[in-house]
């Protein structure tokens, strides 16, 4: 099913990656309290996000060639 929806994956990954960047965001500006798991969550999500971008990315192009 995935292989069919390259651009799912990008859009979340576009989304995880917004979650990565908004959370530290919140954080800095004292709007939710800074914690080990929600900076480990955080960066987990921009990480992953990022790579399921990649990776929609490169199966849209994939499909796209042939």
């Amino acid at each position: 099913m995935m292989h069919s929806r390259p651009v799912l994956l990008v859009l979340l990954g576009i989304a995880l990656m917004i979650v990565g960047w908004v959370f530290p965001f919140l954080m800095v500006l004292g709007v939710i309290k800074s914690s080990f798991a929600l900076n480990f969550l955080s960066f987990a999500a921009q990480v992953s996000g990022f790579f399921l971008g990649f990776i929609g990315a490169a199966m849209y192009v994939q499909l796209k060639k042939k």
